[in-house]
């Protein structure tokens, strides 16, 4: 074999192998998943409960989430897990606050932080966001992940399963990143109730599996 083929079959090989030391992104692409590290709070004391304190309250009934995320096994509470949402106002913009730095001018000035507890409970209550102006998205609440030792990666939003825009041809293209996101909203007379239960590296690229 002539040096300079050997030298490129090397050159080849090495390029196809990954970076010594790097580990490959969980995930994928995520634009913006890395609002999670704009916490106020550090990570390890945040709560496993949050009222989006930004939401405008008045006269509006809210909605409270709760659920369990479990680890990738489907059945064992992942405790731990820090969870970031965002979503749009009432006039369906992420409307920033005054002073927004960082994501906060993107995301809007609802949005919060919230980790599961020893049980793998979470909870957050905020006000129904609005579709975005054109109407053809059905309306949402975007959630990031960062579970111990992964970096972190969205998961499915949280969708409303009433929303006459969330067609079955949408529903058809949802990845359950997670888990399925689609809510069913349960009237308890002073808010709206509903549960949703996440499942760590489900349909997750590059997700790390024991052996």
């Amino acid at each position: 074999m002539k040096p300079q083929v050997f030298i490129l079959l090397i050159a080849v090989t090495v390029r196809s192998l990954p970076a010594f030391g790097q580990a490959k992104t969980v995930g994928g692409p995520c634009e913006g998943c890395e609002a999670i590290y704009e916490s106020p709070v550090p990570f390890d004391k945040l709560d496993m409960f949050v009222k989006l304190p930004d939401a405008n309250w008045a006269g509006q009934k809210p909605i409270g989430i709760n659920g369990i995320v479990y680890k990738a096994d489907g059945k064992t509470p992942a405790p731990g897990v820090v969870l970031y949402i965002y979503h749009t106002d009432q006039t369906g913009h992420y409307t920033p606050k005054a002073d927004a730095r960082g994501w906060g001018r993107r995301h809007g000035q609802l949005r919060g932080w919230m980790r599961t507890d020893e049980k793998g409970a979470y909870k957050f209550v905020t006000l129904r966001p609005a579709p975005y102006p054109g109407r053809t998205d059905p309306a949402h609440i975007h959630i990031t992940v960062k579970e111990p030792g992964i970096n972190e990666y969205y998961i499915d939003e949280y969708l409303f399963a009433d929303d006459p825009l969330l067609t079955s041809g949408k529903r058809q293209k949802l990845e359950n990143r997670g888990g399925s996101g689609i809510l069913t909203l349960k009237d308890v007379g002073n808010m709206f109730k509903a549960e949703r239960h996440i499942y760590l590296g489900k349909n997750i690229p590059n997700y790390p599996r024991e052996q």
